[in-house]
């Protein structure tokens, strides 16, 4: 029996929803300022038709704001021209330098602009767990916190012993299983509960992360009871329908398929072009360091200190706090502070 919970994290320039799984988290849904509507997942927008590809069976939409989107061009629309109006609903974010993904919903009038918004993180929490209370405050912020920590590991245990390591390429993501010191005398019941254990764990994993595409499971052992293990993956990545396809295990002990991308990842949400946590994340995890510090001295004159580029981040929500806990606060660049260890003190 599963149990889905959800949290919501509001926060200065940040909103954050978690939905746990048996007590892991599962979902991490992030929402920030800045974010450009027309791009999210689920909004309507009227767009243009930039260029009609043909050949390729594509037509790139203009949106307003951002990239242009992506339509793909089926033999029983209409004929697409260059320059049209066209409603369409965004069906999977822009990412890795890939536009928006879309969905012609019917003809357009006036310049591209955002017709509806997106479900909102609350709106997408209840529609996720239905019958689950909401749980905010101080206990969503450190799921929420912990939720991102776990999004951006690579290994992860497996109940029972062993792990699965879940990594993202250019064309893939691939999945190790390691049986590591699995125990019990009959070595191939161990693998199959391994392998068992594995699949549920990456879906989960996958879920979290944002990510998706072709997936290819590299599994423990050899000899693998085909049927089962699909049946078996065909239960995990249930939540991920529609859209999850399934190939036969490999004569290699690989079991390939494919999970629909819907957003962003929480990766191409947190890091930099670079692979390290980009400023702004630094800089929103600085505001609530600050806000838990002054909430926990009230009347303390208090400094942050953080390196240029997470400073210059944060500084437009200082105001905010300043707002909030009074003219008792401070903000310095540093440039001798490693980025990723701002200190927050007693001015």
């Amino acid at each position: 029996m599963t149990e889905r919970r959800i949290y919501l994290d509001e926060g200065l320039g940040e909103t954050r929803g978690v939905v746990t799984l048996d007590g892991r988290p599962e979902r991490l849904l992030i929402s920030r300022d800045g974010d450009v509507a027309s791009q999210a997942l689920g909004a309507e927008v009227v767009g243009r038709v930039r260029k009609v590809e043909r050949q390729l069976a594509l037509a790139f939409v203009d949106l307003g704001e951002g990239p242009d989107g992506v339509l793909n061009l089926r033999p029983d629309m209409d004929r697409l021209v260059e320059g049209q109006a066209v409603r369409v609903e965004i069906r999977s974010e822009a990412r890795a330098g890939k536009g928006a993904s879309l969905r012609l919903s019917g003809e357009g009038e006036g310049p591209p602009r955002l017709l509806t918004p997106a479900p909102t993180v609350e709106d997408e929490l209840a529609a996720v767990a239905t019958r689950a209370q909401v749980v905010t405050g101080g206990v969503a912020r450190a799921m929420a916190d912990g939720a991102e920590a776990e999004a951006l590991e690579t290994v992860f245990a497996l109940p029972g012993g062993g792990s699965v390591a879940i990594e993202a390429t250019r064309a893939l993501i691939a999945v190790d299983v390691d049986l590591g010191e699995r125990g019990g005398s009959d070595a191939k019941r161990a693998t199959r509960a391994a392998n068992f254990a594995a699949l549920t764990t990456t879906a989960r994993v996958l879920r979290l992360k944002g990510e998706g595409g072709l997936v290819v499971i590299d599994l423990a052992g050899r000899g693998h009871d085909g049927p089962a293990l699909i049946s078996g993956a065909r239960l995990s990545f249930g939540p991920d329908n529609p859209g999850v396809a399934f190939g036969p295990i490999s004569r290699f002990g690989t079991l390939e398929l494919t999970v629909p991308r819907r957003r962003r990842s929480v990766a191409d949400r947190l890091l930099d072009a670079d692979g390290q946590l980009s400023a702004l994340t630094l800089a929103l995890r600085l505001v609530r360091q600050i806000e838990r510090a002054a909430a926990a001295d009230p009347g303390a004159r208090l400094e942050a200190r953080a390196a240029p580029d997470v400073a210059e981040a944060a500084r437009p929500h200082l105001k905010a706090l300043t707002d909030r806990f009074g003219a008792r606060l401070a903000l310095a660049a540093d440039p001798a502070r490693p980025r990723g260890d701002p200190e927050v003190s007693p001015a």
